[in-house]
């Protein structure tokens, strides 16, 4: 037996009226009948349509500056009405209410007017009621009725409707879904923008305050989690070849990294996206000053601060130039003529800044023809950060550098005499640069550059010991540990770290403390004469 449903009577209401001329050509050879709303009916009626207006329909004119057209019984249960239900067919008839076989909606463009600006007036007028109403009761009774929110289908539609062959229950259902994906997006998308614009008032937090029957709420962490994304690319793989992956966007930011513009250059990955990302994040750790950052594996091989963004190229470069091979430069600052041709000998993945001299840019696109080019707006502004684990989702806030013992005058000197401007200058620099070290991580710094970074080892004492092999042999046998700070980005768990770095000449070490062990760590600096600072501030980087 078969479940299609000829389309005899449709309801259409949209916003965006792009592509709605197939669908009235069809309507029209078919002899659809078509009930509409204001413009939506307007814009039928001139592509020739013989259009039915709601307010014909339900007796009652659209009122309240349009808040109210389709909520309204002789809408809802025509929708509603499920007419393999002869109860439900028979009530229609005493009602004298005809049933939908087809409704078509698109919403109210909230998120395109939360991004234009607009005041909170006009950003609530844009929060559909009626549409998602009609959206969820079609989808609610897709055992009778199409229901389409996807322009992309309408050439579908317009077909089925030709043919008089409407859609059989497995597609009406597979519709259904989309529809309940596309009004569940559009309601997180309003949750979002009002959990920012509208935070629980003191006054309620107040009268909650000893009242522990009631949940704990919060605006970081709510109850239930609800965020949305919008697709934006399918990628070629994902981090492995075998793997699928896919882009997609916040819809309420325009200006973070994901949407970066790109240049010139290859389409992006999923793993030059990962490690871009890192990049641009860590140069902005150091802003206002000039920064790069050369990321291999979501992991700095060298960052720099320069008094050019070319010197801070050549200075981050010079860190590691065997793993600078095939990385991801990321500056805080337009890309000069001078920085490109130091770029352009090196095999080197993607390069982003937030801006590029036209000279450098079009070296960059003529002589590195696969060299992705990415031009960011804005510095990251992103709060949150998310990791998803078998049935769940962890979020915590980003770790940035603004912990209160990130800067200098925080510290507390533990061993040694108090560094002078100079060397203070560099551990400051050593250990906003370790932020973006994957732990365990040690990092070695001299004028205010990486010359060593021992990172992601399952013990401390083997990242020392990378950070200073990786000091003393990318260098053409020069010796940078000696005279070099080291950063750690947590406690040292004994002393035997600290020992290794003091050993190899390390002159000054930070490090966040709190180790059951630290008097022997302090004691081993003092024996040695070494200057050590604790900031009480860890960041680790999983």
């Amino acid at each position: 037996m078969t479940t299609n449903r000829p389309i005899k009577r449709a309801l259409v209401s949209v916003f965006h009226k792009d592509g709605i001329d197939v669908l009235a050509k069809a309507f029209i050879a078919a002899g659809t009948e078509v009930v509409s709303t204001g413009s939506t009916a307007k814009r039928l009626a001139e592509l020739g349509v013989q259009v039915i207006e709601v307010s014909d329909v339900t007796g009652f004119p659209e009122s309240l500056d349009g808040r109210v057209k389709t909520l309204d019984p002789h809408i809802h249960a025509g929708i509603l009405a499920d007419m393999t239900n002869p109860d439900h067919v028979n009530q229609l008839k005493a009602l004298g209410i005809k049933p939908f076989d087809l409704v078509v909606v698109n919403l109210y463009p909230f998120a395109d007017t939360v991004r234009s600006g607009a005041n909170e007036a006009d950003t609530i007028e844009k929060i559909d009621i009626g549409g998602p109403s009609m959206v969820r009761a079609a989808a609610k009774n897709s055992a009778t009725v199409a229901i389409i929110t996807d322009p992309n289908d309408y050439a579908l539609v317009a077909k089925r409707v030709e043919n008089g062959t409407g859609f059989d229950l497995e597609e009406r259902r597979w519709l259904a879904a989309k529809a309940f994906a596309h009004t569940a997006a559009y309601d997180a998308t309003i949750n979002e923008w009002t959990s920012k614009h509208w935070p629980k008032p003191k006054s309620i937090e107040q009268d909650e305050a000893g009242a522990q029957e009631l949940p704990h709420e919060d605006s970081l962490f709510p109850a239930a989690y609800t965020r949305t994304w919008d697709r934006a690319h399918i990628l070629r793989y994902g981090e492995n070849p075998h793997q699928s992956a896919a882009l997609y966007l916040d819809p309420l930011n325009q200006t973070g990294f994901a949407h970066a513009e790109q240049l010139g250059g290859k389409p992006m990955s999923y793993n030059n996206y990962v490690d871009a990302d890192a990049a641009w994040r860590a140069v902005w750790d150091f802003a206002p000053q000039i920064a790069v950052a050369v990321v291999k594996h979501n992991n700095p091989c060298g960052l720099a601060i320069g008094a050019t963004v070319a010197e801070a190229h050549k200075k981050a470069h010079a860190c590691d130039p065997m793993s600078a091979y095939g990385g991801v430069i990321a500056a805080n600052t337009t890309v000069t003529l001078e920085m490109a041709q130091n770029v352009r000998p090196i095999f080197t993945e993607v390069i982003v800044a937030p801006e590029y001299e036209p000279e450098a840019l079009e070296l960059l696109k003529t002589k590195k023809k696969n060299l992705r080019i990415l031009k960011v707006a804005e510095p990251p502004r992103t709060k949150q950060q998310y990791r998803q684990i078998d049935g769940g989702l962890l979020v915590q806030t980003m770790d940035l550098i603004d912990a209160p013992g990130d800067t200098p005058d925080a510290w507390k000197l533990v061993s040694g005499e108090a560094a002078d401007a100079e060397t203070l200058r560099d551990l400051e620099f050593a250990w906003r640069a370790i932020r973006c070290v994957k732990s365990n991580a040690i990092l070695l710094a001299h004028d205010q550059a990486t010359v060593g970074i021992g990172m992601g080892q399952v013990n401390r004492v083997d990242s020392c010991h990378l950070a200073v092999e990786r000091a003393n042999t990318l260098a053409d046998g020069a010796n940078r540990a000696q005279g070099s700070v080291a950063a750690s980005d947590a406690f040292f768990p004994f002393a035997d770290g600290a020992e290794y770095l003091i050993n190899a000449g390390v002159k000054a070490i930070v490090q966040p403390g709190g180790s059951i062990r630290d008097e022997e760590v302090f004691e081993a600096a003092r024996k040695a004469g070494v200057t050590m600072y604790i900031t009480g501030t860890r960041h680790f980087f999983h």
